[in-house]
């Protein structure tokens, strides 16, 4: 049997690789999504929340507003309604977020919005599914350190690597893939989806650096200058897939920012590796999923590896066997916006046991790795999604 896939050895899995015939050009990827936005500004009821919905309970909030979990009175069923602050977002920014998120809802991988979409008084609102196992950063460990089992992880590879692609067939750049974007419909990572398009633009969109550089953020934002600004591409997407791999395989970030001394440790040892140093914990991971990492994290983005290469390599060994001894990683190594919301135990699943890998301990902390709190300021942000039992 497949050991990825052991409930169905036999049969492909429903986000296996595509290949599109053709990609359509940045202005047609454009003009499609302003027609869906002008579309739905023209059909953007008012609405008053009780009359329609019954809300249980709050599910995450943010600077942009919240996420809660509501019951279509009529129809009965249950789904996540993201409201966003009007007073912090623009009509067209919204509108951009949902129609991205609606053109997208036909991948298995990619979270669904349902078509519903309307206005309050003080939010704009639109309904998206839940997704029962909260969020991939919910599954890391960094009071010890460690990051998740390897199956979990290249369960994830395959899924998010396959809706990458799927968006870039469409002409779209994600531009936020991060942990915490990646939700959970069980907690060993069989079904995982992306979400948060509040970033996504069409493939050559003039992009600006943003306020806030995250580990995530690939070299060519960290330095582009205040007024600077260059066309968004597929390969920012990769460099974020390779940083999130890094993360959940280790639980340590490779560096604060992509412009930090410690990504210059590893841009000079990219160039040169066998005469330069490994990287801290760069050790860990087999030759096949260095090679793997370096093409997604090569500083060049036109060199870059497409999110695909990931597909090519979940049959090799990703991590090195353990290794004795091996020190606990410092509290601070990995952290989250999260960390100032806790989901009580009765609003999504709690693994029995811990996820980590016990074949994976992670080597002496370098507490200079340490990350600063993952709380992107620039943008809405959404927090976890939960129920209180699988389907």
């Amino acid at each position: 049997p497949c050991e990825l896939c052991p409930e169905r050895p036999t049969e492909p899995e429903p986000w296996g690789r595509l290949v599109p015939m053709a990609l359509p050009t940045p202005w047609e990827a454009e003009q499609q999504l302003e027609e869906m936005m002008e579309l739905t500004a023209q059909n953007l009821p008012w609405l008053e929340v009780t009359q329609s919905y019954t809300i249980l309970r709050e599910l995450g909030s943010g600077s942009y507003g919240h996420v809660l979990l509501a019951v279509h009175q009529r129809q009965g069923s249950p789904m996540a309604l993201k409201f966003i602050e009007k007073r912090d977002t623009e009509l067209r920014d919204f509108l951009s977020e949902y129609c991205i998120a609606l053109s997208l809802a036909a991948h298995p991988c990619i979270a669904s919005a349902l078509g519903i979409a309307f206005q309050t008084r003080h939010h704009y609102v639109f309904a998206q599914e839940l997704a029962p196992a909260r969020d991939l950063f919910s599954l890391l460990q960094p009071q010890v350190g460690l990051g998740i089992a390897e199956l979990q992880v290249k369960r994830c590879a395959l899924q998010l690597a396959s809706a990458l692609e799927f968006m870039g067939a469409k002409g779209l750049v994600h531009r936020d893939v991060k942990p915490e974007n990646v939700l959970l419909l069980d907690p060993e990572c069989r079904r995982v989806k992306l979400t948060d398009f509040g970033l996504s633009c069409p493939r050559g969109t003039a992009i600006e650096a943003l306020p806030e550089n995250l580990p995530y953020t690939a070299p060519e934002l960290c330095h582009l200058g205040p007024s600077a600004r260059l066309p968004a591409q597929p390969s920012l997407d990769a460099w974020a897939l390779g940083v999130l791999l890094f993360c959940v395989l280790t639980g340590f970030f490779p560096w604060h920012t992509a412009a930090d001394r410690h990504y210059r440790d590893f841009e000079r040892w990219h160039r040169s590796p066998r005469i330069r140093p490994r990287p801290p914990h760069w050790g860990r991971f087999t030759y096949e999923a260095r090679e793997m990492l370096r093409g997604l994290l090569h500083p060049d983005p036109i060199q870059r590896s497409p999110a695909s290469i990931a597909m090519a390599h979940v049959k090799c060994p990703w991590l090195e066997p353990k290794e004795p001894g091996a020190a606990r990683a410092d509290r601070t190594l990995l952290r989250s916006s999260h960390s100032s919301f806790t989901i009580p135990e009765q609003w999504g699943y709690l693994p029995d046991t811990a996820p980590h890998d016990p074949q994976s301990p992670r080597s002496d902390p370098c507490p200079i790795l340490a990350p600063q709190l993952l709380d992107s300021s620039h943008r809405p942000q959404a927090d976890v999604i939960g129920l209180t039992q699988l389907p």
